[in-house]
């Protein structure tokens, strides 16, 4: 059976020939700390929804998770932090949607942070700093 999410949206788009979801999810779901704990358990469990559908739907529809740091936007804009645009965000989006690709890092804390989760210790064990 597909995922309740998918319920949704899944019927509609195979029966115009398939399509696309885009997930947009965040660094949180590999790395928490403190004052994050509810909320990165929160994006973990929307990273392995992404998961799952891009699995149930593989036929005829892709899933492409949108992985991201800091977006430059009004919720941001108290923290010191490097941050993208957000046209650089859709852009990248839009980019891997066409390409056909099932997850886009986009930005370089995403890029890295993933990288460090094959490392010896992994970055989800190490403090990290924005």
């Amino acid at each position: 059976p597909v995922p309740i999410a998918g319920k949704a949206f899944a019927p509609i788009l195979q029966a115009n020939g398939g399509g696309a979801l885009l997930n947009v999810l965040s660094v949180a779901s590999w790395i928490n700390g403190g004052e994050l704990a509810a909320y990165s358990a929160s994006k973990s469990a929307a990273w392995s929804l992404t998961n799952a559908l891009r699995q149930e739907l593989a036929a005829k529809t892709q899933v492409l998770g949108l992985h991201m740091a800091y977006v430059d936007t009004d919720l941001t804009r108290g923290f010191d932090v490097p941050k993208t645009s957000p046209e650089q965000i859709v852009q990248r989006a839009l980019d891997g949607l066409e390409a056909g690709a099932e997850e886009v890092l986009a930005d370089e804390l995403t890029q890295r942070l993933k990288q460090a989760m094959t490392a010896e210790r992994p970055g989800y064990l190490q403090a990290q700093q924005a």
